[in-house]
């Protein structure tokens, strides 16, 4: 979700990518779903290991879950580096309604954090 909402507020000025520590090897239904309700396709994205990305010219690492920031390694010429932890809403528990309005509530959150900083990027490159 997080890599849609990226790539969709900094259009052409960055390179996204998503990949992680411990891929599940699929995209959530409910992710899918409660993008689509943003008006975002994620159906072709494809769950990555962070690995496959160790050899590309990695500028900036975000990560955004648990202990992902201690899982990752330091890409050679990365000059920026956050974590910026949600919950992950595929461990949620609870009854259907309640999984899907967290997925709702972390989407939400994953838009305005990383639009903010896209528009900050946008910011800096006109500056």
């Amino acid at each position: 979700m997080a890599e849609a909402f990226l790539r969709e507020a900094a259009g052409d000025l960055l390179r996204v990518e998503s990949a992680g520590s411990d891929p599940s090897g699929y995209v959530h239904p409910l992710a899918i779903q409660v993008m689509r309700e943003r008006g975002l396709d994620i159906s072709a994205q494809q769950s990555k290991h962070l690995d496959d990305f160790l050899s590309a010219n990695v500028e900036t690492v975000i990560t955004v879950c648990g202990n992902a920031d201690q899982a990752c390694p330091a890409f050679p010429g990365q000059l920026r580096r956050y974590h910026w932890p949600f919950d992950d809403p595929a461990k949620f528990e609870g009854s259907e309604d309640d999984v899907l309005r967290e997925f709702r509530r972390v989407r939400d959150e994953l838009a305005a954090v990383f639009t903010a900083y896209a528009r900050g990027r946008l910011d800096q490159s006109q500056a």
